[in-house]
């Protein structure tokens, strides 16, 4: 699904959202700022947490301009210290939290033989040890509002093994996978609490940070999806809104594919 979104039906209204990851580095437009975008098309108050001020200023001025609230926050999540202030900046600007997509994440070439230490570190500070760090401070938070709603986004990869050309991904299979674990303790954890977690399973989706693979290495993956289609941010952040919203309340320790059937569906051969 495109980015249509005709008639705001309030589905976040009164809701305050964090999302990490927000505004992509060249500016296009990935699963955080569809996110950001629908959120705030829906009513919810949004803040913007990105390392890049440019990007994320500009992706405020799109919101804005379409009658949304947000802010923005920059800092980096794989930081405490940041995470705390961008709790704190949360709370001082909106008094309360109901919504956290953990959106950002990094890639990580290589094998377990081959793979670099400081790659494998930095795959699972970002994509794994951040998540903790921004559950740990807005937790307290989302208790204190009576609950809330916190969407992980993982990705194929962490439940099937996968490489691309002579290229694999151990560190980023390994620390996506980790945050499906992570999700559901979560999940366990605070449930009495109202706090709903879950985690999104993303498939074969044309982000911008996969762009400069080209249209050949484009249509590969289409055609390795059963639906035979290429998935847009805007596909996740649909799958985003509704884990955010009321209408999921009863919806939590989920994973759920967003990947064209990818994950579960297969052709036998003969």
């Amino acid at each position: 699904m495109a980015e249509k979104h005709e008639k705001n039906t309030g589905r976040l209204s009164g809701k305050v959202a964090i999302i990490s990851g927000a505004a992509a580095a060249d500016g296009a437009v990935g699963i955080g700022a569809a996110t950001a975008k629908l959120f705030a098309r829906e009513g919810a108050r949004v803040l913007l947490v990105n390392r890049t001020e440019a990007h994320a200023q500009q992706l405020r001025d799109d919101i804005v301009s379409e009658g949304g609230e947000c802010a923005v926050f920059i800092g980096d999540v794989t930081l405490e210290t940041d995470v705390q202030r961008m709790v704190e900046s949360a709370i001082s600007i909106y008094g309360q939290i109901d919504i956290l997509h953990n959106n950002a994440g990094v890639g990580a070439p290589g094998t377990v033989v081959n793979v670099e230490q400081s790659v494998w570190d930095n795959a699972m500070k970002t994509n794994l040890q951040a998540t903790m760090l921004t559950c740990k401070y807005s937790i307290p938070h989302m208790i204190a509002s009576g609950g809330g709603s916190i969407i992980n986004t993982s990705t194929v990869g962490a439940v099937q093994g996968f490489r691309r050309g002579d290229i694999g991904f151990a560190a980023y299979s390994a620390s996506k996978a980790g945050l499906i674990g992570l999700t559901l303790s979560i999940a366990a954890d605070y449930a009495a609490d109202g706090i709903r977690a879950n985690s999104l399973i993303a498939g074969m989706v044309n982000t911008p940070s996969l762009q400069r693979l080209g249209e050949e290495a484009r249509t590969k993956r289409r055609l390795a999806v059963p639906l035979q289609t290429e998935g847009t941010p805007w596909d996740v952040a649909w799958a985003a809104l509704y884990l955010a919203s009321d209408e999921a309340r009863w919806v939590t320790g989920a994973s759920l594919p967003v990947d064209g059937g990818q994950m579960n569906l297969r052709e036998w051969p003969g």
